[in-house]
């Protein structure tokens, strides 16, 4: 039987990457997908965003599954944007079971303007909590709420200056870190409804995100234009397990987990999918 059969699923960011891994492999367990992403590009990140067109390959693929979707095109930042799709959304599907927060930037770089920190605050924290909210009030009993974050926000003693990454990259981490306490606390809040809260912490994902030329910089700064053949090396420096990266659908495996009734009594979770990461950093 279908892990999600017949559950509604709102996921933010759907147009590519691990949002639309997640809408493709919940619709293949059953789940009808609430979707929707800027199908934009934010000036201060350097590498190119989902397009409209990504989004309706997402549609496409979600409807090959044969389970229905409402997508279209909203940003995290705006919040009666998100609230006004849900709205549409849930008087076709009439509630939501789950909740995937999953949009985000990273727009790093040294010498960035301080918009950099501003974008990545408001999309990886403020969008985060726009999408969760909107959804909270359509949640149904015993619902799920999975948020992404980051071995970013797992990590200890990073700098809350910009650094090297530059005030992206101090955005992107000071969002992730302060994920990690937002999921504790509404796990707590949601408890006596019987819903959940959880969190799922990648790291480097085979993505548009890392395969671009801020990441290859940041993952080899010894080199001033690095290739992508070049970054693979920095990129494996990252896990224990000897891997560059996870793939999108190693993340939807573990929110597929989240999602479903098999976690029914997982709540308040930081669940790292990072090949070791953490644990050669002693954490």
């Amino acid at each position: 039987m279908a892990r999600l059969a017949d559950k509604v699923v709102l996921i933010s960011g759907v147009a590519r990457g691990q949002g639309r891994s997640h809408a493709i492999r919940l619709a293949e367990e059953g789940a009808d997908i609430i979707g929707f992403d800027l199908c934009e590009d934010i000036a201060n990140n350097e590498y190119p965003l989902g397009t409209a067109e990504d989004l309706e390959e997402t549609v496409r693929l979600v409807g090959k599954t044969g389970r229905r979707i409402i997508a279209d095109k909203a940003d995290v930042r705006d919040r009666r944007a998100v609230e006004d799709l849900v709205g549409r959304a849930v008087q076709e599907f009439g509630h939501i079971d789950v909740i995937v927060a999953n949009a985000g930037i990273c727009p790093l770089g040294a010498g960035r303007p301080i918009g950099a920190f501003v974008d990545a605050v408001d999309v990886d924290l403020l969008g985060v909590i726009n999408t969760v909210h909107a959804g909270l009030p359509h949640l149904t009993d015993g619902g799920s709420v999975i948020v992404t974050g980051s071995v970013a926000g797992l990590l200890t003693g990073v700098s809350p200056s910009s650094g090297p990454q530059g005030p992206g990259g101090a955005g992107y981490n000071l969002s992730k870190r302060f994920l990690v306490e937002y999921v504790n606390t509404l796990s707590l809040q949601l408890a006596p409804s019987g819903s959940r809260a959880n969190a799922v912490h990648p790291t480097n994902c085979d993505t548009g995100m890392l395969q671009s030329e801020p990441m290859y910089k940041t993952f080899r700064p010894d080199l001033e234009s690095p290739t992508p053949e070049e970054a693979v090396e920095g990129f494996h420096a990252m896990q224990a397990m000897p891997i560059p990266w996870v793939e999108p659908v190693d993340i939807s495996n573990a929110v597929l987990f989240l999602a479903s009734d098999e976690s029914r009594y997982v709540t308040g979770l930081q669940l790292k999918v990072d090949g070791g990461a953490l644990v050669k950093r002693g954490l």
